[in-house]
């Protein structure tokens, strides 16, 4: 992380007053950086109390227009059924529930996961096949379902284990993870970093993923590391990191990310920004790996000089409403304040 790809000035006046780190010289991304999370922090905090919808939810152009993952990564839609439909529905062993944790996050869809359950009825250990799940699953893609969401999909793998259909392949994963006792070696892990090597030591699975799924073994009570303390930005993070930064020589994607964390209260108040906390819990590194990931896709439109890495320059997704409500749930062990959250 020591490229110099933004091409606005670094004189601006936007950027002079801001000191932050030696060899971190940010861009006027910077500040939109803090505005975005601040407002769309607001926007889900307008949502849960039930006050507006769709566009008058905030007066931000592209916020009303395109998509975006909340500021906190717990609070999307399919990290809230991961926590509270597949991790504390109900008490699962240690085994069954690092095997649902994983089956779910292969896929990543509400939906794949429904159809398994439909069919092979509450999924643990003791019922998993991964025979008996690629034949259910082939024939569900025959009927023209899509079974993969599309967020930080893995390698197909096909040839690692000589199949024709990637499902195959990542269900054939998950039963070595489970021969070899990842279960076990994750939960005897002795820090978040520790758990990531093992976990990345498997095939298909790369440096961004492996962080992605400690983190969601994380929200269970197999383990319970500081999520401040350790990280691994991909590459929309990456991106969204050299739009901020003029410069980041001597720092790594993670290095900026830790500044940013321990630097969001005196961001917040210098900016005058009302940032919402979730029931007291303040952001945490995968909050804002996140967050630059977003950032980078609002500046192709809120700074479209500042080019990045990718050189993207249009936003894909349209904010749809979802009329399915959440009833959000979190790991106990935050102790989330949820009158809080919901305005009581």
């Amino acid at each position: 992380m020591e490229k110099v790809l933004a091409k606005a000035s670094p004189n601006s006046a936007k950027c002079k007053s801001i000191a932050i780190e030696r060899n971190l010289v940010p861009t006027p991304a910077y500040n939109t950086f803090w505005k975005f999370a601040a407002e769309r922090q607001n926007i889900f905090a307008k949502q849960i109390q039930g006050v507006g919808n769709g566009a008058s939810l905030t007066n931000d152009p592209i916020l009303q227009v395109h998509k975006f993952t909340n500021a906190y990564r717990a609070c999307d839609r399919v990290s809230q059924y991961l926590i509270r439909d597949i991790i504390y529905r109900d008490k699962f062993d240690s085994r069954s529930l690092f095997l649902r944790i994983i089956l779910f996050k292969l896929f990543n869809k509400i939906e794949t996961w429904d159809l398994l359950e439909s069919e092979f009825g509450t999924i643990t250990e003791e019922n998993f096949s991964s025979e008996k799940f690629s034949n259910f699953l082939d024939k569900q893609m025959e009927a023209g379902k899509r079974i993969y969401s599309n967020a930080y999909m893995m390698a197909s793998g096909c040839r690692n284990f000589n199949v024709r259909r990637k499902h195959q392949a990542h269900l054939q994963l998950l039963d070595l993870m489970m021969k070899n006792n990842l279960p076990c070696k994750v939960q005897d892990s002795l820090s978040m970093s520790d758990a990531y090597e093992k976990v990345l030591a498997y095939p298909m699975i790369g440096r961004f993923l492996a962080y992605q799924y400690v983190t969601d073994i994380n929200y269970s009570n197999l383990t319970d590391f500081s999520e401040n303390e350790f990280t691994m930005p991909g590459p929309g993070a990456d991106d969204g990191i050299a739009k901020c930064f003029f410069s980041t020589i001597g720092y790594s994607g993670a290095d900026v990310i830790k500044i940013m964390t321990e630097r969001q209260e005196y961001e917040f108040e210098r900016l005058k920004l009302d940032f919402q906390q979730l029931g007291g819990r303040k952001l945490h590194y995968i909050d804002i790996q996140n967050l630059f990931c977003e950032t980078d896709k609002y500046c192709r439109i809120a700074h479209p000089e500042i080019k990045g890495i990718s050189g993207r320059s249009k936003i894909k997704q349209k904010y749809t409403p979802n009329k399915i409500p959440i009833n959000y749930f979190f790991p106990p062990k935050w102790n989330i304040d949820m009158d809080g959250i919901y305005g009581a």
